[in-house]
């Protein structure tokens, strides 16, 4: 974690400001490239911390052609993630306390509301810039919130972005469907967890 120079003092509080990055997600399961960004958001300097955001339902519920596990495994999937990452990772459960569907915007400004210490930043993927249009209070969020744009092969990328491989949880839950191995995308610790049972075993 960067030393106490790189942090910010609250004007008020003066209690140190963690910039924390908000990456939410289905994580359905979480898988190495998540890992990945995560250590990229934190090692890079853009962020002192990452905190992992499972959606409890997905904001755009009819556009989505796959099943949510359950929330409380992909929380638990989430928590084994951030065990096996090298940088400062919390998983929270923030959704599971706002109304359905919570919107990245109010996410947001619940956490922030609730934790003036931190400052907070959005990640998002390269993917749904060219949807960005649809977002609830896209221009706030751009200005309050200043987005983190992760690269993802085949789209367009901030120059300052890193671009990542093009993993799905998609074809995670393929391959656990067809009883094949998963090691090579996902950490260890998700790697036990599925192992002892996931919704998509036949």
């Amino acid at each position: 974690m960067p030393g106490p120079d790189t942090l910010v003092k609250h004007p008020k509080t003066k209690e140190t400001i963690v910039r924390v990055a908000l990456y939410g997600g289905s994580f359905n399961p979480p898988h190495k490239v998540h890992g990945l960004v995560a250590e990229w958001v934190v090692e890079s300097g853009l962020a002192d911390a990452v905190w992992l955001v499972p959606v409890f339902a997905h904001a755009f519920e009819g556009q989505h052609d796959k099943a949510l596990a359950a929330f409380e495994d992909r929380v638990r999937w989430c928590r084994a993630l951030a065990h096996d990452l090298s940088v400062t990772v919390v998983v929270s459960t923030v959704e599971e306390e706002l109304p359905v569907p919570s919107y990245s915007v109010d996410t947001l400004d619940y956490l922030a509301s609730n934790h003036p210490e931190h400052s907070f930043r959005l990640v998002v993927g390269a993917d749904i810039l060219d949807s960005v249009s649809g977002w609830k209070d896209w221009e706030r969020i751009q200005q309050v919130y200043d987005p983190i744009v992760v690269g993802r092969a085949g789209y367009e990328s901030p120059e300052e972005s890193r671009v990542f491989a093009d993993v799905s949880s998609t074809a995670v839950r393929d391959r656990v469907k067809r009883g094949l191995t998963v090691d090579e995308w996902v950490t260890p610790s998700v790697a036990a967890l599925l192992q002892q049972g996931n919704p998509w075993q036949g």
